[in-house]
């Protein structure tokens, strides 16, 4: 559905935006294909809108979630966008640091350890964007 007709999807690629910027949203729109596209649809309504846009947590905490669900699953494409979005939320790169010892600990060394290079490659290339 276009965003111009749909409220809920417009909503959500707000939080989307906002969460993890413009360019990396314009990358996904241009990359929708015919074949990719309710998925997208799915994503914007359900994760950027249905949860993302509840107040019961801030962007700030839902980060916090996220990177540690991220860093569990061993989903290191979505963690390097996270470690992104917990700076754009207002987490400092040491908030993030300690989010992933403590992964260390329940999610295991070997994960966190990947977890630490990655998002240490990802805040590099913040700074250096500064």
């Amino acid at each position: 559905m276009d965003e111009l007709f749909d409220p809920r999807r417009a909503a959500g690629g707000a939080v989307r935006r906002a969460v993890l910027g413009n360019a990396h949203v314009d990358r996904a729109a241009a990359g929708t294909t015919p074949f990719t596209r309710d998925f997208q649809d799915l994503v914007t309504g359900h994760a950027w809108h249905d949860i993302w846009g509840r107040p019961g947590l801030d962007r700030r905490s839902r980060s916090l979630v996220t990177l540690t669900a991220l860093v569990a699953l061993g989903h290191h494409e979505e963690l390097a966008m996270h470690v992104r979005a917990a700076r754009a939320n207002g987490l400092s790169d040491d908030e993030i640091a300690e989010v992933l010892l403590q992964t260390a600990i329940y999610c295991g060394v070997p994960a966190a350890n990947s977890a630490f290079r990655i998002a240490q490659r990802v805040l590099r290339e913040l700074d250096g964007e500064s």
